[in-house]
């Protein structure tokens, strides 16, 4: 390791980069392959991998600083990198995983930069988080596993050394885990579906698996349904906090920008820059306030060892609400500005939108807080 994660003015450096390339992969559609190479020179695609795999074995805290930082620049590039931190720090905790599959994966990410993801969303299932069998399944052979099944909103797809396949078994009584699959496999396909209005850099294409042969030790962790239980705290710390991290450093760059065109702009009517109106002021204090609760609640969060499920879910709805709030001010105050292509602040709008859509849902997240609060949970 160069050490350079540790550094505030690497990250910087780092998410200045990734701005100037941002505006031209969100309009192409394309994956910024040259970021996770200049991540993976950073040291930081190991960052949460076991030291004993040469990673820094990284907490909560200091991966929800560096999703934040590179959020500012990229939150394609974030929303990767935060699926490459869960991933790793889920891998390095699970009892389920075999030692040489965990060292094998942890290896790649810090010595080859390799990228790793969860493939669990479904087109009629949807997300798992709301129940339901996947309808992808491995089927047990003489020569080993065959996986088959369409995986969509695949996030980072086109860049993935691994896909952990959420699917389920083709048995009497079926079993749900999770199939660990190289890329580059016989019978995998990538479907370049992903079109959305926001994190269009972020390659969440359809992936397809046509009987996909595999060791028979690349089923990982497979139980009843019904076992699985209750979600892991720990787990879902990680899931919300690092999303609500990346939506903060998009509200963050919205925010930048709006401060530097009310400096700049200074329409003829007024003879001075908007800066030094007063209701202007009042507005920017406005977006200061919930840009704080957002530092302030995530990082708290971060840093706490426990805390309910559901308080999670909430502060990752917040957080994203406040997000959202923040870069809504700032495209009123701009007025036509605002939503030019050539400013970046319409990215900005299209991109925070995509917070609600993670897990846990606002809906979700206020049922469950509610059903705890009340003793039904």
């Amino acid at each position: 390791m160069d050490g350079l994660s540790y550094r505030p003015d690497s990250l910087e450096t780092l998410a200045q980069a990734f701005a100037r390339g941002a505006a031209a992969h969100d309009r192409e559609g394309s994956f910024p392959h040259e970021n996770f190479a200049a991540l993976h020179k950073a040291g930081l695609l190991g960052m949460t991998v076991r030291p004993q795999e040469g990673g820094e074995g990284a907490g909560l805290p200091r991966a929800v600083a560096v999703v934040r930082a590179i959020g500012r620049g990229c939150p394609a590039t974030a929303l990767v990198l935060a699926m490459q931190f869960i991933q790793h720090q889920a891998i390095a905790r699970s009892a389920g995983w075999p030692e040489h599959l965990r060292v094998l994966l942890g290896r790649g990410a810090v010595e080859r930069g390799e990228l790793v993801n969860a493939l669990r969303v479904e087109p009629e299932l949807g997300t798992p988080a709301r129940g339901g069998l996947p309808a992808t399944t491995l089927r047990r052979t003489p020569e080993g596993w065959r996986l088959n099944g369409r995986k969509i909103y695949s996030t980072g797809a086109p860049a993935l050394s691994w896909m952990l396949v959420w699917c389920r078994t083709e048995e009497a009584e079926p079993r749900t885990g999770i199939a660990l699959v190289p890329a580059g496999a016989a019978g995998l396909r990538i479907e370049e579906s992903w079109d959305q209005a926001g994190l269009r850099a972020s390659g969440s294409h359809d992936v397809v698996f046509e009987e996909v042969l595999l060791p028979l030790d690349h089923a990982i962790d497979f139980r009843p349904p019904a076992a699985w239980g209750r979600p892991d705290a720990e787990q879902v710390a990680w899931n919300t906090l690092l999303i609500a991290a990346l939506y903060t450093g998009v509200a963050q760059a919205a925010r930048d920008w709006l401060l530097d065109f009310l400096r700049q702009r200074a329409p003829a009517s007024l003879g001075a820059p908007l800066a030094t109106l007063p209701r202007m002021q009042e507005a920017v204090g406005r977006i200061e306030a919930l840009l704080l609760a957002n530092d302030r609640l995530v990082a708290d969060a971060a840093r706490r060892e426990s805390m309910a499920v559901s308080d999670y879910g909430l502060i990752k709805t917040l957080a994203a609400e406040n997000a959202i709030a923040v870069v809504q001010q700032a495209v009123a105050l701009c007025g036509n500005h605002a939503l030019a292509r050539a400013n970046p602040l319409e990215r900005h709008l299209r991109d925070v939108l995509c917070a609600r859509i993670h897990t846990p849902q606002p809906d979700s997240a206020w049922l469950a807080a509610g059903r705890a609060a009340l003793g039904l949970a």
